[in-house]
């Protein structure tokens, strides 16, 4: 196992030369010395609007469980959310579900290019040589995005335990779909968001613009809160993930 920190990613786990690459965009809850606390309270930073709650135990014991490399974002989303194309109008909130953001407000075009440049770049970076070291061997390769999101938003409840998102190719998102709703699950299709070219960047640019096959994965947050549901859920998609893809392969006549 490697757990290398650097600054503004971790890399964990080890590829135990399956296909699947992890990325994690909103793991992460640090904040650069030179911004503070953001002039937000513990609270408020520990919300959902700071960071994807549980996320970072279930990538982990993930990674472990298949074996594979996840890379995390750890920084928080509230200093640039790197699941946003650089120059996005939410790039960097200045509110976040009522929250307002004052580090955030009447910035300039160089503080939002030092957070691009030390955060979002390198973190992307990142993930960009762990497929490319993979395809220069002429493996196969599946990037799968993991997110959570919480219950209720806009005092309105979201039933879905978990969602599938996807955009230009929905095939391996479909298969798990199929294979999640097999469980009893509450599954949303594009739930509680839909992945399109402008909403998210992750995907779009790693996944999509690669031709490579892609999932990106969002839980609920209360049901991986603790490390009980983190772990339930890290075996399931350890067990489901492989399953996935092996009918992708023949369905589409893919090499595994």
């Amino acid at each position: 196992m490697t757990d290398i920190l650097a600054e503004s990613f971790r890399v964990y786990g080890r590829d135990g030369g399956g296909p699947f690459v992890l990325v994690s965009d909103h793991a992460g809850q640090a904040i650069p010395p030179s911004l503070g606390d953001l002039g937000l309270s513990d609270v408020e930073r520990a919300r959902h609007i700071g960071w994807d709650i549980g996320i970072d135990g279930v990538g982990r014991r993930l990674a472990d469980a298949l074996p594979a490399v996840l890379v995390e974002q750890v920084y928080s989303r509230l200093v640039i959310d790197c699941n946003r194309a650089p120059g996005h109008p939410t790039s960097v909130v200045v509110q976040s579900d009522g929250t307002l953001v004052p580090r955030n407000q009447n910035l300039d075009a160089a503080d939002v290019a030092w957070r691009e440049q030390t955060i979002l770049h390198p973190y992307h970076n990142r993930i960009a040589q762990e497929l490319d070291a993979r395809l220069a061997h002429g493996r196969s390769v599946v990037v799968v995005a993991l997110h959570s999101f919480t219950p209720v938003m806009h005092n309105v409840a979201r039933p879905w335990h978990v969602g599938l998102l996807h955009n230009h190719d929905p095939r391996l998102a479909h298969i798990m779909i199929e294979l999640l709703r097999a469980e009893g699950l509450v599954v949303g299709d594009n739930e509680p968001y839909a992945l399109t070219d402008t909403s998210d960047y992750t995907v779009p640019l790693h996944g999509e613009q690669r031709a490579l096959p892609h999932i990106e994965i969002e839980i609920r947050q209360d049901l991986i809160t603790h490390p009980a549901g983190q772990a339930e859920w890290a075996a399931r998609l350890a067990r489901l993930l492989p399953e996935a893809w092996q009918i992708f392969c023949t369905r589409y006549e893919q090499q595994p």
